[in-house]
């Protein structure tokens, strides 16, 4: 759908003086403030149809027509972590009966299985176990690149990477090292939630600080490693929080121009710990509609000139609002996933897998043109019609074969064992 730009100009004249200067000076491709990105968080009637329209053009210009989506699988190799968040209802304390962790061996077949059914990427996170090898992290990837030397691996947070340097007792840099020459093609973005060191303190204490979250991520960057960056929203967090968690990305992408693509994440509250025993005055259940077209086209606007793909989250937002999201600025459906457990353990109700086809279809019905790319972001082939472009994922008759969550946390031979009690 392409934007009339005289027709834009037409109902720009009929907004909010301050909003139409903030989506003018969009349009004409300058930088906007942190005040005039809050003041969008606010607008009402024609003025929020218009942001989303401005969010449209500009995504049509940095990417054009085409929407991207990346064949990967999740191994989240366990769910063990000695950190307690009220938002994380996928971690269990060691002691719990829930717990599950992985061996090296099932994460390299869980990775040669998806790479037979053709992905592309592995993405690896997970909760930080007690007394963890400090070498667990280079083993795991060691042990993929061996039997998948060309599969890359998507892995870790800011908040994993701190916990293996600590460990291991190196600086963030060496550890990065290590990891890289282990086989760590990016990082994940995530544990940002919100980068304002209250709230941090507010709704998950000891989580990894906005200091070291920045600092890994820097270093990744100048290291020559891309990484996502997230943010979690619709909890108790304000639209101005928001807004300078986004600038604050923004300036570090000014900086080292190593962030791939911008996710935003809707607060799954079903069965988040803060939510379920109400623990914050305020709290909500996760964010509306029009507050996540807002957040998706909002951040735009604000990365328009600095990062040129937001992904929207099919698994929080379900298929439908996933496709409206795709007019509200968004240009990157996300991954296949093929295993999907942190979302799921939460409450998200939309599964763990989306078939490559299921994806083309909801693009192709909102007039874009679906394309499978790599991590990084460079396409690997642009599907304009469904002609000969089944793949073995596609022709998947039980998408049950993956497991799910809730199976895995019942399999007695993957049942966390406490290295205390050996």
């Amino acid at each position: 759908m392409t934007l009339q730009i005289g027709k834009l100009d037409s109902l720009l004249k009929k907004s909010d003086s301050l909003i139409a200067e903030t989506l003018n000076r969009a349009l004409s491709e300058k930088e906007i403030s942190e005040k005039q990105a809050i003041e969008l968080y606010y607008a009402e009637g024609v003025d929020f149809h218009l942001i989303g329209m401005v969010a449209n053009e500009l995504r049509r210009r940095r990417v054009g027509e085409i929407v991207t989506y990346v064949v990967n699988r999740n191994i989240n190799f366990t769910n063990v972590c000695i950190k307690q968040c009220g938002f994380c209802a996928f971690s269990r304390d060691f002691r719990e009966e829930e717990g599950y962790f992985l061996p090296i061996e099932e994460i390299v077949r869980r990775a040669k299985e998806a790479h037979s059914f053709g992905a592309t990427e592995v993405c690896i996170q997970a909760g930080l176990p007690p007394d963890l090898d400090s070498n667990y992290y280079e083993n795991i990837c060691r042990a993929i690149k061996v039997e998948i030397p060309d599969i890359h691996i998507h892995g870790f947070s800011p908040e994993e990477i701190l916990y293996g340097a600590t460990r291991s007792e190196v600086s963030i840099r060496e550890y990065l090292v290590r990891l890289k020459e282990a086989g760590v093609n990016s990082l994940a973005g995530t544990a940002a939630e919100i980068l304002d060191q209250v709230l941090r303190d507010n709704i998950s204490p000891g989580r990894i600080s906005v200091k070291d979250w920045v600092e890994v991520i820097t270093t990744a960057h100048k290291l020559g490693i891309n990484t996502t960056a997230t943010m979690m929203f619709g909890h108790i967090e304000s639209p101005e929080q928001r807004v300078r968690h986004i600038t604050k990305l923004r300036d570090i992408q000014k900086q080292t121009g190593g962030f791939t693509e911008f996710v935003p994440l809707n607060f799954i509250a079903r069965e988040a710990p803060m939510y379920k025993h109400k623990l914050h005055e305020g709290i909500r259940n996760g964010s509306s509609s029009k507050d996540v077209l807002l957040t998706h086209a909002i951040a735009r606007i604000i990365l328009n000139n600095c990062i040129d793909n937001i992904q929207m989250s099919w698994v929080k937002e379900g298929q439908k609002m996933a496709q409206l999201l795709l007019m509200w600025g968004a240009n990157d459906f996300g991954g296949t996933l093929m295993n999907e457990s942190i979302s799921t353990s939460a409450g998200a109700q939309y599964g763990q897998l989306i078939k490559p086809k299921t994806i083309r279809r909801l693009v192709r019905e909102v007039g874009r043109i679906p394309a499978e790319r790599n991590t990084n972001y460079q396409i690997l082939r642009k599907l304009e019609n469904e002609n000969k472009t089944s793949s073995a994922l596609d022709d998947l008759d039980d998408d049950s074969k993956f497991g799910s969550y809730f199976e895995l946390i019942k399999i007695n031979k993957f049942k966390f064992q406490n290295p205390r009690r050996n």
